[in-house]
């Protein structure tokens, strides 16, 4: 879905209602805003948890040693622990 929005003279610009209702945002809510080559995306703060989550899985894929776990132990062996 594409929509237009008006940014007021200081910048403000307002989600449509039914936007704000389907993402679970009410007055005070957080957007986070990612600017890119392609233009900028808006995300709440779980959709940009499940993003980046969707992209360690993809560069970790079949990389034993990408866990955090391992970064860790690999931390702790490094700094004589």
């Amino acid at each position: 879905m594409t929509i237009q929005v008006t940014i007021t003279a200081n910048g403000r610009m307002s989600l449509p209602a039914d936007i704000r209702k389907r993402l679970g945002l009410s007055a005070g809510g957080a957007l986070l805003v990612e600017e890119t080559a392609d233009g900028v995306i808006l995300r709440t703060p779980a959709q940009s948890i499940a993003h980046a989550q969707a992209l360690a899985q993809h560069y970790a894929k079949g990389k034993a040693d990408a866990s955090v776990e391992a970064f860790l132990a690999r931390r702790r062996e490094a700094s004589g622990e």
